[in-house]
């Protein structure tokens, strides 16, 4: 066997005889896949938010890995009376980023302390709900009243249900959609409030009813969609994993988002990394810093956390919460490590292919992966391997149906977890035309005859590449290899390709 050492360069060289061995160096590219990423506060609870200075049809292709734009917004914005729907000023970002391929993530909030986040026509038709004041610092010492439902309320459910029918309509199993919050309960979506925290201090058994109430709502009405819930809705210290609310969300399929990192002082950087690492095993964790503006002025910033963080959660989403141009002029190195990590990275340490084929006849194709990230691959990939002709057009694909990307264990504390993969494979196929056939006949009279035999792969040179996406072969996700293609297929080396043994035998 001839063993090349490699970042890709023997690619174009010619390999006689014997199979080939290369090893790539895995590049440090950030890399931009389904079920993963950095995401771009559009909206944060206000129509302006980060997106200030930022145009709406930036998509952010400058920022690293960033794969996702989420967009929080108030009941009362995009329904602001009964029936009115303003999902425009959802798709003046959407619209732009889904054409990129890249996602888009919502969340819809009741209660807010800029506004009043459920509509008035919901309290004007008898929801029951109080007013209260925002507890806030500087400019928000200084909000007016503002007004929170009765979560449980007949009237506010049956109203809130009517826009969920709404919005699912328009969402809800969309491949655009990466994930919607479970938003409706509490401040912020996230069971902030005062009346909501003297209802957990004197009958924590119905906060708990009230918050698995709007789970199991939001699940009703969107069974096709990726949903997650606030770490905060459940409080306490690093709980039990079976918490009612959390054993609930997995029940429903609800994944996890820890919206408090570095929300505390020193040494308490967050509190609910135990209950992410119990979700991440079967769905993807996302992680929200609290604003920069406000943590970074007042020393809860930790960027030497920012890796650690991502580990203690198995993070695959992480928030831009903050200017964006700021945030990576900032921590622009951090924001580079963090993408070797965030999520699935598959690294393909080695592979061996034969360099000389007969069409149409069984081999052998070993490789090597390891995933480099934090997370699974959730969704699961398929493995292809391509023949590509001098032109650049792939000739022949072949998948690996036996090999599933989402049993590659992630990298958690060093300790990496390779996997050896045997594919099958035959490319080209050679096979003898019927004869008498009347298409046969229909072809000659064209002057168009295929002859005896169907070759439908030309003996010659190719370049094999690799790729991991769609059982169909569709190459979905990018892999840290150089020289990939715009398609995402990776060349590896070249393979000469000879005729059939049918053909080879003088059967022409």
């Amino acid at each position: 066997m001839r063993e090349k050492l490699i970042g890709l360069s023997v690619v174009g060289a010619v390999l006689t005889g014997l199979a080939a061995t290369v090893r790539p160096e895995p590049t440090r590219e950030a890399l931009v896949n389904p079920g993963m990423g950095f995401c771009y506060y559009a909206y944060a609870g206000r129509m302006w938010a980060y997106n200030t200075g930022t145009p709406n049809y930036d998509t952010l292709d400058w920022f690293p890995g960033c794969s996702t734009v989420y967009l929080r917004l108030l009941w009362s914005e995009l329904e602001p009376t009964e029936g009115d729907y303003r999902w425009d000023v959802l798709d003046r970002f959407t619209q732009p980023w889904l054409a990129k391929g890249k996602k888009v993530a919502f969340r819809v909030i009741c209660c807010n302390q800029t506004d009043n986040a459920t509509p008035d026509y919901v309290r004007e038709a008898g929801a029951k709900g109080n007013w209260f004041t925002y507890d806030g610092k500087g400019a928000a010492k200084d909000f007016p009243p503002r007004w929170e439902p009765d979560y449980a309320d007949p009237v506010f459910l049956s109203k809130f249900s009517v826009f969920l029918d709404a919005f699912a309509r328009r969402y809800d199993g969309d491949p655009g959609v990466a994930f919607v919050d479970v938003g409706s309960f509490g401040i912020f979506g996230e069971g902030h409030s005062k009346a909501l925290q003297a209802l957990k201090k004197k009958d924590p058994a119905e906060y708990d009813r009230q918050v698995c109430l709007h789970l199991e709502l939001w699940r009703r009405h969107l069974p096709k969609s990726y949903l997650v819930v606030s770490d905060d809705v459940g409080g306490s210290w690093n709980p039990d994993p079976d918490h009612p609310v959390m054993k609930r969300a997995r029940e429903l399929g609800i994944g996890f988002r820890d919206d408090s990192i570095f929300c505390y002082k020193p040494p308490h950087y967050w509190k609910h990394d135990g209950w992410a690492r119990t979700f991440a095993k079967t769905m993807p964790v996302v992680i929200e810093t609290g604003h920069y503006t406000i943590i970074g002025a007042d020393g809860r910033w930790q960027t030497d956390k920012l890796l650690t963080c991502i580990e203690d959660h198995q993070a695959s989403y992480f928030s831009i919460h903050h200017f964006p141009k700021d945030h990576l002029q900032l921590f622009g190195k951090e924001i580079e490590e963090m993408n070797l990590r965030l999520g699935y990275r598959f690294v393909l340490r080695e592979a061996t292919f034969p360099d000389s084929v007969a069409a149409d006849t069984p081999l052998t194709i070993t490789s090597t992966w390891e995933n480099a990230g934090v997370a699974p691959c959730y969704a699961g990939a398929t493995l292809c391997w391509s023949l590509v002709d001098a032109e650049g057009n792939v000739r022949w694909s072949v998948t690996d149906d036996q090999f599933d990307f989402r049993s590659l264990a992630p990298t958690l504390k060093g300790k990496a977890h390779p996997q050896t993969v045997s594919s099958r494979v035959r490319f080209g196929r050679t096979v003898r035309n019927p004869d008498p056939d009347n298409a046969l006949v229909w072809a000659r009279d064209a002057k168009r005859d295929p002859g005896v035999w169907n070759v439908m792969l030309p003996s010659g040179v190719y370049t094999l590449c690799v790729s991991v996406g769609s059982r169909l072969g569709t190459p979905e996700i990018a892999l840290p290899l150089a020289k990939g293609r715009p398609d995402r297929r990776y060349p590896l080396g070249q393979v000469t390709v000879t005729d059939a043994p049918a053909l080879s035998q003088g059967q022409r």
